[in-house]
């Protein structure tokens, strides 16, 4: 049985959050996005040993500490197939829409969000029976992360829109890749403002 934990830590200039989801010794990294030696003083502050990093989108704040996480720890690296090329880094696993990231013995699903790069990867995953949602810059408080063409919104508004507001309920936690977490109850009734509105 999963006793997965998590905790956050927030580097960079840009506030960008790293999530360290911790099952036993081990920790699944969200996102390596800056200083390495922070973030493996972090885990060794915890008593974990990074086993798997997550990639959520090519985009060079959410990378720039990868190569060297993923030479200290041996990790398995995953990332979504579409942004995989612009990754600078070794890709373990490229995640299409609806496989599982494999952690500490469990499964947790991956969800392919495109528009605010080609495919960007969310991860969902049950913590004290509430479910939750590390959505890179796809979704934050408020809107959507940042398009830039109308049919990249259009995309994104639909991924997010039937990937994650149709699959699941209100109390879900949403862990945006920036600034602070909200849920899908209260991002719910501004999507038809979202949508007007264009971002």
């Amino acid at each position: 049985m999963s006793t997965l934990s998590l905790h956050s830590l927030s580097v960079s200039e840009m506030d960008n959050q790293c999530y360290f989801l911790v099952d036993g010794d081990e920790a699944l990294l969200i996102d390596a996005a800056d200083d390495s030696a922070k973030l493996l003083a972090f885990a060794e502050g915890l008593g974990v040993k990074i086993t798997a990093v997550l990639t959520t989108h090519r985009h060079w704040d959410h990378t720039r500490a990868l190569e060297e996480v993923l030479e200290a720890t041996g990790a398995r690296h995953y990332a979504s197939y579409l942004d995989a090329p612009a990754i600078p880094a070794k890709i373990d696993v490229e995640l299409h829409h609806g496989d599982v990231i494999e952690f500490a013995g469990e499964q947790y699903p991956a969800i392919i969000l495109r528009g605010h790069t080609p495919g960007g990867v969310a991860l969902a995953a049950v913590i004290d029976d509430v479910p939750n949602l590390f959505v890179g810059d796809s979704l934050f408080p408020g809107g959507l992360g940042k398009t830039e063409s109308e049919g990249d919104f259009v995309r994104l508004f639909h991924d997010v829109n039937s990937r994650i507001f149709d699959q699941y309920p209100d109390e879900t936690k949403v862990w945006p890749g920036h600034g602070n977490p909200t849920t899908l109850g209260d991002e719910r009734p501004k999507l038809e403002e979202w949508w007007e509105r264009r971002w």
